[in-house]
């Protein structure tokens, strides 16, 4: 399976657009979280996607709601959290949001480790785990070098070891790849990332 993903679009328009023509040739699109701004704009934000005809799943970001994105989702687009499907019996689990909570305020939506843990157990087994937010350690510094990402998310990599993981959230360190035992890690960006998949 050819999976174009991507995270972090902030409504730029341009980056839709580069998305939607990479997307013919894509047997499966993802999202990785944070479409809109501070929980601002997400239908737009959605509108600009609406050329990809490849099937589409969607984790939350910490910019906009799981209830907001499904409200916003067009028939045909899946939403994860906390939650899993399969596609081409390739096998995805999604979980959006910060975690751990960030200092933006309210209208970043976010968990706590432990609620993580709690969204995350719901996984037995995976293909592509799709997470907002990197796991610790991976793909989750700052341009200060502090390692912002998640620990419930790296723990759920190791006990469950899928193909690859795609997440998003740290913006310093967009296009960064790495390897958790036999999992490929990338924390995607806003530019179309190509990975071959296979059930």
């Amino acid at each position: 399976m050819k999976v174009l993903a991507f995270s972090d679009l902030h409504m730029a328009r341009n980056r839709a657009a580069d998305l939607v023509a990479a997307s013919v040739d894509a047997d499966l699109v993802i999202g990785a979280g944070d479409y809109c701004n501070m929980r601002q704009g997400l239908d737009e934000a959605i509108g600009m996607l609406s050329g990809i005809a490849a099937p589409l799943v969607l984790v939350p970001g910490n910019a906009e709601s799981a209830e907001e994105l499904l409200d916003a989702a067009p028939e045909g687009v899946h939403v994860l959290h906390g939650s899993a499907m399969t596609v081409d019996r390739v096998r995805l689990f999604g979980m959006g949001y910060g975690v751990p909570v960030t200092p933006f305020g309210d209208w970043s939506c976010d968990l706590t480790e432990p609620e993580a843990t709690e969204l995350l157990d719901r996984c037995e087994a995976t293909d592509i785990l799709i997470v907002h937010s990197p796991p610790k350690g991976y793909g989750d510094q700052t341009s200060q070098g502090t390692s912002v990402g998640s620990v419930s998310v790296r723990d759920a990599v190791e006990r469950l070891q899928p193909a690859l993981v795609l997440s998003g959230h740290i913006h310093d360190s967009w296009g960064y790849r790495g390897v958790i035992g036999r999992t490929r890690v990338a924390n995607l960006g806003p530019r179309p990332n190509w990975f071959e998949v296979s059930a």
